[in-house]
């Protein structure tokens, strides 16, 4: 059962993060055997990511607004992983739009531009980064054992 807003907002933000480093490595391999079909399942995968990281997005703020005024919570971190998921949807909505224009392409011949698969790899290499740090800064809003300058308890406590 879902109870709030942070807990739908947990729920949702791996799938972009997973799903796009899924969909990054299906698209290296089947770039160097030449699969079409491998290619059009990871550009569609983009494409699916790309619609959930909105949904993922948009339940940011509410979930804040559940967990801000909870003890141990830094309002400065919240506000940092809020600047870089707005970098991230960005990056993650490019690669899902020139995939999806890519998938198109290739209704009206069975291949996917050689130079476009090429750009969608490179979409998902800054994508994956810029997740995988968003994801991170998320982590430390209820984590501080991975925030810098933790101090965990000495075995004398």
């Amino acid at each position: 059962m879902l109870t709030n807003w942070a807990h739908v907002h947990l729920l949702v933000n791996h799938i972009p993060v997973l799903g796009t480093v899924f969909g990054l490595a299906l698209l290296a391999i089947v770039m160097k055997g030449n699969r079409e079909d491998g290619k059009k399942t990871a550009l569609g995968t983009f494409v699916v990511v790309a619609l959930v990281a909105i949904l993922t997005y948009l339940t940011g703020e509410p979930a804040e607004e559940v967990v801000e005024h909870l003890p141990g919570i830094s309002e400065d971190i919240i506000e940092t992983h809020e600047e870089f998921a707005i970098v991230s949807l960005v990056a993650v909505e490019v690669l899902g739009l020139v995939s999806l224009v890519g998938l198109f392409l290739s209704r009206k011949s069975a291949r996917i531009p050689p130079r476009l698969v090429t750009i969608c790899l490179a979409l998902s290499l800054a994508a994956v980064a810029t997740l995988a740090w968003t994801a991170h800064l998320g982590g430390q809003i209820r984590h501080p054992e991975i925030r810098s300058g933790f101090v965990g308890p000495t075995d004398n406590d």
